[in-house]
Order: C-alpha cells, then sequence, then structure tokens
C-alpha cells in the first residue's frame, strides 16, 4: 500500500494544475475558483498565495521565470512576484457562451496545449485542445469532446494521452514534437466511474505508464503502456483532480483535490478534501516542458479588470 502524506492542509474548493518548479524546490498549485494559485516551498514550508480577476483552468511554467495561465477571458503570462499579467491570446470564438478554458499543460516543443469544456451542462461536446505558440498563434488540435482533460506526454515527447471526463474514456495520439501536429486519436482506456472514478488530469512516467486522477472515486488509476490498469491507489478524500511528479528525483506524485459539490455529510467524512498530498512511486515520471515565451507585448488586462494581489501564508511544515 503507498503511504500517503498531507502535504499542504487546504480547503480549496476545486484545487487543480499541479506544477513543479525544480528551480525553486517549489509545488505551484490552483484553486480555480477563488481564484488563486499558490506556491509552497518544500524547503522551508512557505506558501505564498497570488490572486488573480478570473477562474482559471490551468497554467504552467515559463522558461523566463513567468507562468503561462489560461484564464476566462483567454491566455496570460503571469509574473507570479509582483503579479503582473500580459494578455498573450485567446483562440478565436473562444470562449462559447457555457464553457471555460479547463486542463492544459506545456508541451514537448514548448508551446502550451490548453483544452476547453462544457461548463454549463457537462453534456455537449463543444471542448476542444489548441495549441498556443509563444508568438500567441492558436491552432486548434482536437476539437468535439466535452471535457477536455488528463493531458501527458510520454518521454520521447512522440505520444500524447488525453481524456474526455465525461465520455469516460482516455485517448493516445502520435505526437510530433518538432511541429507540434497530432495524429488520430484512439482509445487508450475506457474506465468505470463505479470502479475507476471519472478520467480527470494525469501525468506520464518514464516506463509509458499513465497516472490519471480518478475524480468522484477517490482513487489513482495507474494504467500502463498498455493501456491496462496495473495499479490502484485510494486517497481519504473522494475527488482527486490531477497528479503531477516532482521531488530531487521526480518520483514524488503530488495530488491536488476539490471539495466543490460535496455535501456536509461527505465532507464530514473526509474533512481533507480540499488539500494537496504527496505520495513515493518507483518509476520516475517525465519532466514537464517550459514554455517558450517572449517578451509580453502588453502588460495589461482587459480595461475594467482589478490586478492580481499576492497574501503570504506562512505555516510549519512537518
Amino acid at each position: 500500500m503507498a503511504e500517503i502524506e498531507l502535504l499542504i492542509e487546504a480547503r480549496a474548493e476545486l484545487g487543480e494544475s499541479p506544477v513543479w518548479d525544480a528551480s525553486g524546490n517549489s509545488l505551484f498549485w490552483a484553486d480555480l475558483y477563488a481564484p488563486a494559485i499558490e506556491r509552497y516551498c518544500l524547503s522551508d514550508g512557505k506558501r505564498e498565495r497570488r490572486v488573480l480577476p478570473e477562474t482559471l483552468g490551468a497554467f504552467g511554467r515559463c522558461a523566463d521565470g513567468r507562468l503561462i495561465v489560461a484564464m476566462r477571458s483567454g491566455i496570460y503570462l503571469l509574473d507570479f512576484d509582483t503579479g503582473a499579467l500580459a494578455f498573450l491570446a485567446c483562440p478565436p470564438g473562444e470562449p462559447l457562451a457555457g464553457t471555460r478554458f479547463n486542463d492544459g499543460k506545456v508541451a514537448p516543443n514548448g508551446h502550451f496545449v490548453i483544452g476547453t469544456m462544457d461548463e454549463a451542462s457537462r453534456s455537449r461536446p463543444l471542448g476542444h485542445f489548441y495549441d498556443v505558440a509563444p508568438t500567441g498563434q492558436t491552432q486548434r488540435l482536437q476539437p468535439g469532446l466535452i471535457v477536455a482533460n488528463g493531458l501527458a506526454w510520454s518521454a520521447d515527447g512522440r505520444r500524447m494521452i488525453f481524456a474526455d471526463t465525461r465520455r469516460d474514456t482516455i485517448h493516445v495520439a502520435d505526437y510530433c514534437p518538432e511541429s507540434g501536429v497530432m495524429g488520430t486519436p484512439r482509445v487508450f482506456a475506457e474506465t468505470q466511474p463505479a470502479l475507476h472514478g471519472r478520467p480527470d488530469g494525469g501525468a506520464m512516467d518514464m516506463a509509458g505508464g499513465y497516472w490519471s486522477a480518478g475524480v468522484f472515486g477517490g482513487v489513482l488509476n495507474y494504467w500502463d503502456a498498455e493501456g491496462r490498469l496495473a495499479r490502484q491507489v485510494h486517497l481519504p478524500c473522494p475527488g482527486p483532480t490531477m497528479p503531477c511528479f516532482g521531488g530531487a528525483d521526480m518520483t514524488t506524485l503530488y495530488v491536488t483535490t476539490l471539495r466543490k459539490g460535496m455535501s456536509p455529510e461527505a465532507l464530514a467524512a473526509a474533512p481533507l478534501s480540499g488539500s494537496v498530498f504527496a505520495l513515493e512511486v518507483e518509476v520516475p515520471g517525465v519532466p514537464v516542458a517550459a514554455f517558450a515565451s517572449r517578451s509580453p507585448a502588453s502588460p495589461d488586462m482587459p480595461s475594467g479588470e482589478r490586478s492580481p494581489s499576492r497574501v503570504t501564508i506562512r505555516e510549519p511544515h512537518e
């Protein structure tokens, strides 16, 4: 049995998008509806929180030290320390009414791949994956999803895995890391909510296996390189949302969780829901690339938006 460690006790409504920063020995993660991004330093337990003006979807690291962040109105570059936001891009026609940006990750070619989802009814195939280049140019990679989720790439960058959460299906596609072009998706694994939860965020290891958060099932599912369920880890709360690899040797899985939609009885039974957990695994994870950002052309949010703020939280680290 894997030993699950409570890393950060929190009450996030929708904890998501953990991102490892090896240079700072830190974990970034988000509470999408707060909306805020938090940085947790493993060296001293210091927590810093950056409040943002719009609901988040996902974010990643940039090569210049900033973060690339998908918010309701588009894709921005964020200086976490100062709060400066620079608009980068928004795919034409997005966001559609009743949708929002959801899961995203930096691809092996240094572009940001971001998905959208049907937020209003969770049943319409309005979701897409988009490629966002450092220039701000966007192109659609995959249409027709309900909830675009679970992005991850293999160590050589030539396999891309993603999930459509509401269709209970995980897909794999060939991917060209030089051009950013993906091939025709094929089914990697089909999940059953009663056994696996629903496939949310994911991360790949160096052996080609895929760790998938089984949201509403309280489990992490490990699918081997052939799409066979090889391991299942139970968590102390029903809503894991996304794992990411980190630590000195990339063998620690950090897992975000949610509280949103849980009844008072469910919260009483799982009071740590909304926290961040950690567990050690045997096979190291694939490091996630950094966005090849350029100097921002526009340092401003759209007119009328409020500026982000930062709150520093200090708690003992055990």
